[in-house]
């Protein structure tokens, strides 16, 4: 009995649904106002290898395939690494004007440009577990000895002009040594002392072929890996439109003539927040300055 009056009244009820949802499906269809979603799916692939690579002219040796091997894992964690590969291609345009000059006064080959990405990934105020500091990633003691600055109210560890002048000095004193700009870029991650020890224990003075630490041992492959990325990002799928990259802001120096006892006031009276001002002057540690006289000091006042 249930199921007969089921059928009577419950089973009509549901044909008639059924036709308006086909009905309504229909006139949307028509009237165009549906949306086909199309669910595309990731698709990750094999980074490719160029033929050929070098670094600072010195070529790769990528017919070996433990250095094949080790090019295509740095360049495959930083290819799929996308967030940072895509902060280091919009923050190259600031900073690599800076740099590249100072470079090419002492030298340096351009390359070594990308030694300061793998470094501190373009960030003036990094500091490393060990304490290294800026840009180039200078210990207090190296940096001391190349007559930077540091104490509690100065650090021009974090000048990046500064500091690059001194990188390029520490640069050519190891190529000095070693004779080698992929030798050099080793040393800088370990050592002088530290890869001139592996040397002479392993009887090798080819990188390539040095049995060292894991953090050395991948460092020039990363530099490498970098260079190609942000030389040519599009071929690695990058596309960054130009107005998304970060440009130079135009700068003045204005000396600093005397004693600063407070530099928010200086700020202000410059027209800037206390928080902008040190943002372009990271080697200002504390909030005031002790002038002697005995040094002149310039600080970036950006043109806003």
């Amino acid at each position: 009995m249930k199921t007969k009056i089921w059928r009577r009244y419950v089973a009509p009820f549901l044909v008639v649904m059924n036709i308006a949802v086909v009905v309504i499906l229909l006139l949307s269809a028509q009237s165009g106002n549906t949306e086909v979603v199309v669910k595309k799916e990731a698709k990750y692939e094999p980074v490719q290898l160029p033929d050929a690579v070098s670094f600072a002219g010195e070529k790769m040796p990528l017919d070996r395939f433990y250095v094949k091997e080790a090019l295509d894992r740095e360049l495959l964690s930083n290819a799929y690494f996308h967030s940072q590969t895509i902060r280091y291609i919009k923050t190259v345009p600031r900073y690599f004007p800076i740099i590249e000059p100072i470079l090419k006064e002492h030298g340096i080959p351009d390359d070594f440009k990308y030694l300061a990405v793998a470094e501190s990934g373009l960030n003036p105020r990094a500091i490393s577990p060990a304490r290294a500091v800026g840009f180039w990633q200078l210990m207090e003691g190296t940096a001391k000895d190349y007559g930077l600055e540091i104490n509690s109210e100065v650090d021009e560890r974090y000048h990046i002009e500064k500091a690059t002048h001194v990188a390029c000095e520490y640069i050519k004193k190891a190529y000095e040594k070693f004779g080698s700009w992929t030798m050099v870029a080793a040393a800088y991650n370990r050592g002088m002392t530290g890869v001139n020890r592996q040397i002479e224990r392993q009887k090798e003075d080819d990188y390539y072929d040095l049995l060292i630490t894991t953090e050395t041992a991948r460092y020039v492959y990363r530099i490498v890996a970098l260079k190609l990325l942000l030389e040519n990002p599009e071929k690695y799928n990058f596309n960054i439109p130009e107005e998304d990259k970060y440009q130079i802001i135009p700068t003045k120096k204005v000396e600093i003539t005397g004693s600063v006892s407070n530099f928010a006031d200086y700020a202000q009276k410059h027209g800037l927040s206390y928080k902008v001002f040190k943002d372009f002057n990271p080697w200002l540690r504390e909030n005031e300055l002790t002038y002697s006289g005995r040094k002149r000091y310039w600080v970036e006042i950006p043109e806003l």
